[in-house]
C-alpha cells in the first residue's frame, strides 16, 4: 500500500473579522494573499488544522461555524495536487501575521487585494455569493 499516491490535504478558513474577512499575504511561493490555512497533519482532524493554522498565521482565536465546501480541481496549488476543505468561522483576538504569514488584513468584498494566491479568488467569490444567496458552490 506504500506506492499509493494521493493529493496532500489542507484545511483554510474564512475567517470573519470586523467588517469583513481575514487573508494573510504569503511569505513563501506561490506569493500573494490567501485564506489562512495549512496542511492537516497525521493525527489531526481538519477542523482542528484549520483552528490551528489561523491562530499560527493570523493570532486570532477561531470559532468554527460550518464547513463550506471542498476544493480539489488538479492545479489549484502549483505546487502539488491538493485537496482543500474549507471552513467559515468568526475570529477574535488582536489581528497580526504570524508564521508563514507577512501580514493579516481585513478585507471586504469591494476591496480584495490584486494578487490572490491559489484558486482563493474563487473561494471567496463561492464564499461572498453563498452569503448573499444561500446557495453552496457545487
Amino acid at each position: 500500500m506504500t506506492d499509493i499516491k494521493t493529493p496532500l490535504l489542507a484545511a483554510d478558513i474564512i475567517i470573519r473579522y470586523l467588517d469583513g474577512i481575514v487573508l494573510i499575504e504569503r511569505k513563501n511561493p506561490p506569493p500573494g494573499w490567501a485564506l489562512p490555512g495549512g496542511f492537516v497533519e497525521v493525527g489531526e482532524s481538519v477542523e482542528d488544522a484549520a483552528i490551528r493554522e489561523a491562530k499560527e498565521e493570523t493570532s486570532l482565536d477561531v470559532a468554527l461555524i460550518e464547513q463550506f465546501h471542498v476544493y480539489s480541481t488538479p492545479g489549484r496549488d502549483p505546487r502539488f495536487h491538493t485537496a482543500s476543505i474549507i471552513f467559515i468561522g468568526v475570529g477574535t483576538g488582536t489581528l497580526r501575521g504570524e508564521d508563514d504569514a507577512k501580514e493579516a488584513r481585513v478585507f471586504t468584498q469591494g476591496r480584495l487585494p490584486e494578487a490572490i494566491a491559489f484558486d482563493h479568488r474563487k473561494i471567496i467569490s463561492d464564499y461572498f455569493e453563498y452569503v448573499k444567496t444561500g446557495k453552496r458552490p457545487n
